[in-house]
């Protein structure tokens, strides 16, 4: 899905993501939680004022944006809540 997105120059002279929008929704970046490099690619993996987590590729030699990873706050939290049960005889029920 190609996006819009907003940069801002970071440490080194990095272009980062600040804000990006989805269809009528803009959301500001509020933490840049991890970044690497493609072979002509770099990717974010940003954190959004909605509470969500994206990962947003920038095709550097078209100089397109896209979001190839959504994941909502709502699963984060049921994951984060996930702890399986130890069975009796040492197993692990889940």
């Amino acid at each position: 899905m190609q996006v819009w997105v907003e940069t801002h120059t970071g440490h080194g002279g990095v272009e980062m993501p600040r804000r990006f929008r989805l269809d009528a929704r803009e959301i500001e970046v509020i933490d840049n939680l991890d970044q690497w490099h493609g072979p002509h690619d770099r990717y974010f993996k940003v954190k959004g004022d909605d509470g969500n987590l994206y990962i947003l590729r920038l095709d550097e030699i078209r100089a397109e944006w896209e979001l190839i990873m959504f994941q909502s706050a709502q699963s984060q939290a049921a994951l984060a809540d996930f702890h399986p049960s130890k069975e009796p005889g040492g197993g692990v029920r889940m």
